[in-house]
């Protein structure tokens, strides 16, 4: 047995009853082939949706989908249990909703893109400016940053201090709104005589929410990708890349980091916005 991870692209989109009832439609059909359905994520476009199933075989996995529902997937590969952990969050067997109960079936899958934002060179500038000044600056900063949220339909989880944490139900909307925080920014320092730079990193995954925060491995990941970034850069995780093949977004490989808390190297990608 191992674990598979498949990738459907639905390019008009699909409701979330309708993906429950595909999901059920695999839970029953998937003892002839020995094969467990374990999850399911989706992003808030509906647009692509993972499943996790452990199975003998990739084929034995599609033979499934085939037979339950007949919703091929276009990519499928093999994962780690830990790997896929911490990219996505959770491995574990989710309990399917059930039609008869009559209650409303997941309206949102716990899939989020969480993005860090970094202030170049806070501390110096607090040094330089004064704390006033610097305040006044970081009011900007927060002003930028909420705009783009806003529209993209972002949410800030907490302020970091240099930056923000914030998170998105849609992989396009967060990388949208990745690019607007630069533009904005870099149109900011052309009308002011101090720049103010920042770099960005995000990852998507299943991250874990108490206490109106997010914790886990996504949340970690976007952290220490954040870090790796460079003023005015925008990096991401592999996975938003692949999250948004075919959006007309560039990216570029930067090649693998070792990154705090990973046991294996990140390859990480840039965001063309300029």
């Amino acid at each position: 047995m191992g674990l598979f991870l498949d990738l459907h692209n639905i390019p008009g989109g699909v409701a979330p009853r309708d993906v429950a009832l595909a999901h059920m439609k695999d839970l029953e059909a998937q003892w002839k082939r020995n094969v467990r359905y374990l999850r399911y994520w989706f992003d808030d476009d509906l647009t692509k949706i993972f499943c996790l199933v452990d199975a003998p075989s990739k084929e034995d996995a599609i033979a499934v989908h085939a037979e339950a529902h007949g919703l091929l997937p276009d990519e499928i590969i093999s994962v780690q249990s830990g790997s896929i952990a911490q990219l996505l969050g959770s491995t574990a067997e989710e309990p399917p909703w059930n039609e008869a109960s009559g209650s409303p079936p997941p309206q949102d899958s716990a899939f989020r893109v969480i993005l860090f934002t970094d202030i170049e060179g806070s501390t110096a500038l607090t040094e330089r400016l004064g704390d006033v000044a610097a305040m006044d600056f970081l009011r900007i900063h927060d002003e930028i940053i909420d705009n783009a949220l806003r529209e993209g339909y972002g949410n800030r989880v907490k302020h970091t201090g240099d930056g923000v944490m914030a998170c998105f139900r849609s992989v396009v909307r967060a990388v949208e709104a990745s690019i607007a925080i630069q533009k904005a920014f870099a149109l900011q320092n052309q009308e002011n005589e101090v720049s103010l730079r920042v770099r960005i990193g995000m990852s998507a995954g299943e991250p874990v929410e108490k206490n109106q925060d997010l914790f886990g491995a996504v949340v970690q990941l976007a952290a220490r990708t954040c870090a790796q970034a460079g003023p005015g850069q925008i990096l991401a995780s592999s996975v938003i890349r692949d999250l948004t093949a075919g959006k007309g977004f560039t990216f570029v490989d930067r090649g693998e980091h070792a990154l705090k808390g990973f046991e294996e190297p990140r390859r990480l990608y840039e965001v063309a916005w300029s």
